[in-house]
């Protein structure tokens, strides 16, 4: 666990780690020497002369104290520590994900990086604020007491110390046995979570069809799995528990024995025999506190492991020589590219020269919305090339490639803030009069003049103060104002109204003129004007042309837009 996090913070991050580990083990080792010293000082006050133990006691007086300051450094500094380890995880989690491709964060995976960057990191940084004093203290403590014990009597220190090897073989069988339990349970609580949440957003849905009073299947099975997990693993960890408490007291059991025989026998004074019964006492409390810190720092190793996974993701190769396109033609040459062992693209080629428009129909599933990533760079594909101006993507600079593109889509994210505010991302140093005239051709100035606030009017978390139709026309604003000369549309009308689409397809068509466009749309009639037309199947383009060109053909693409055309719009 300590090596993990501490690798996975690296260098400099863990220093604070490294320097509180030295400061608790040598509270701990000092704690360890003061019970020590208790063994001397009694035989010295129980023997025939008293006067005796006062250098005892003053040893043991200034180990008390030297403990005590150590232990109030170990624990302000462990505080300290968690709040330096939850910023550097928090800065290094941020640092990765702005590096890594964009196709990387799917939906699930968004959910999995709110829980890493939430209960992941709170949970690594008790380690050190909360669980790595006491794990110390059960370590070297006892490990301290008995190597004291051997300047004063290696019998009972021997006989102490065959404790070591029994109680990692216990905490190393427990965790065998717990590990897949433990990540099961976890893999558990992520599930009922989100059903919990699925549950709360079907609510309209259930109200609807009159199941208010019924039970949620999914829920039901999510939460009956999760208690499962967790009575599964308590049966688990409960042998491993009784084990060390079982092996603690044996042991502690046999060295008391062992005392005894050895002060009836005349071979150790009653006081020997007092103070291994006290320092016994002693290691025994912080011995038996393994099994519960035990199962603890396991869950803190499991979500630290998740954290690992994310930190080791591979991002996008950065060109060593960065190249500058020529114009704004967009070519794939050849493309394949392959998700989940599924080739989504099979040897695609297609091209749409410098201000002209290509729009990319199929059926569901096509890879129509893959394309347009690849186009953008959220992955690399796996064969062929992507070509910007001419240039490779993955031969130009990220900063290069997104300045030259904007991209709408039909699900909208929108910042907490207010309408101007997530406008402006396109262009943030943008004046007024270019803001505004942004919205004009957005028709998002009609929006704004019906809000009680206009500009300042908050959005709410992801936009949802606004409908479907606002947050398409804040998106139009936002790329018209960034004014990329290569325009990238995903299905950018097919969820609205009749009203909004003709309001959304204005800002589009001011979108879209003077710019490379290549748009994917659902309703046809959106791309009947574009210049080139591809008819998108089973990964490769099988017919390409303008809207009447396929029309006379008499392909797929005809097929298609005759069946479009007796669609309710």
């Amino acid at each position: 666990m300590i090596r993990l996090l501490l690798r996975v913070l690296g260098e400099p991050d863990d220093r604070p780690v490294r320097r509180t580990l030295v400061l608790m083990s040598l509270r701990a080792i000092t704690e360890g020497v003061s019970y020590a010293l208790l063994v001397p000082l009694l035989r010295a006050l129980l023997g025939k002369h008293p006067a005796d133990a006062w250098p005892w006691l003053g040893g043991f007086a200034a180990a008390f104290a030297l403990c005590a300051v150590l232990g109030y450094r170990s624990v302000l500094t462990g505080f300290r520590t968690g709040g330096e380890l939850s910023r550097a995880l928090h800065h290094r989690l941020g640092d990765q994900l702005a590096r890594l491709p964009l196709g990387w964060f799917t939906p699930s995976r968004i959910g999995d990086v709110s829980g890493l960057t939430s209960r992941s990191v709170m949970q690594v940084m008790s380690v050190p604020a909360h669980r790595l004093g006491p794990l110390i203290d059960a370590t070297f403590v006892p490990l301290t007491v008995v190597a004291v014990m051997f300047f004063f009597d290696w019998r009972p220190a021997l006989a102490a110390l065959v404790a070591a090897p029994l109680i990692v073989a216990v905490q190393y069988a427990t965790g065998r046995a717990t590990a897949r339990e433990d990540a099961e349970r976890a893999r558990a609580g992520d599930e009922a979570s989100g059903r919990v949440v699925e549950y709360v957003r079907a609510q309209p849905v259930l109200r609807a069809g009159g199941r208010t009073g019924e039970r949620f299947r999914l829920l039901d099975e999510a939460l009956h799995a999760q208690w499962r997990s967790e009575r599964r693993a308590a049966l688990k960890g409960l042998p491993g528990l009784l084990g060390l408490s079982l092996t603690v007291q044996t042991v502690f059991t046999l060295v008391l024995a062992l005392g005894a025989y050895l002060a009836l026998d005349g071979l150790v004074g009653a006081a020997s025999v007092l103070a291994l019964l006290v320092l016994c006492a002693r290691c025994v409390d912080p011995l038996l506190s393994l099994a519960d810190l035990g199962g603890v720092m396991r869950a803190s190793r499991g979500e630290l492991e998740r954290i690992d996974a994310v930190l080791r993701e591979k991002p996008l190769p950065v060109p060593k020589r960065p190249m500058v396109p020529d114009g704004n033609s967009l070519e794939l040459e050849n493309v394949t590219f392959r998700r989940d062992r599924r080739t989504v693209l099979n040897g695609l080629s297609v091209r749409v020269e410098d201000g002209e428009r290509l729009a990319i129909v199929g059926s569901s599933g096509a890879g129509k919305t893959t394309l347009l990533q690849l186009a953008a760079r959220f992955h690399d594909v796996d064969a062929g090339a992507v070509r910007l101006g001419g240039v490779d993507v993955r031969d130009i600079d990220s900063d290069e490639l997104m300045s030259r593109l904007s991209m709408v889509f039909q699900d909208v994210y929108l910042f907490e803030g207010t309408i101007e505010d997530n406008v402006r991302i396109g262009r943030p140093d943008a004046t007024v009069a270019e803001v505004r005239r942004a919205a004009g051709a957005a028709r998002l100035d009609e929006v704004v003049a019906r809000l009680p606030r206009g500009w300042d009017t908050q959005v709410g978390e992801g936009g949802a103060a606004l409908s479907g139709g606002e947050r398409q026309r804040v998106s139009i604003a936002r790329a018209l104002l960034k004014d990329a000369p290569l325009l990238l549309l995903d299905e950018a009308t097919s969820a609205l109204d009749p009203e909004s689409e003709r309001a959304v397809q204005e800002g589009l068509d001011r979108l879209m003129s003077g710019r490379t466009v290549v748009m994917v749309a659902h309703r046809l009639h959106t791309v009947r004007d574009a210049d080139t037309i591809a008819f998108l199947e089973d990964g490769r383009i099988v017919e390409s042309g303008s809207h009447q060109e396929l029309l006379e053909h008499g392909g797929k693409y005809a097929e298609f837009w005759k069946t479009a055309r007796h669609q309710p719009a």
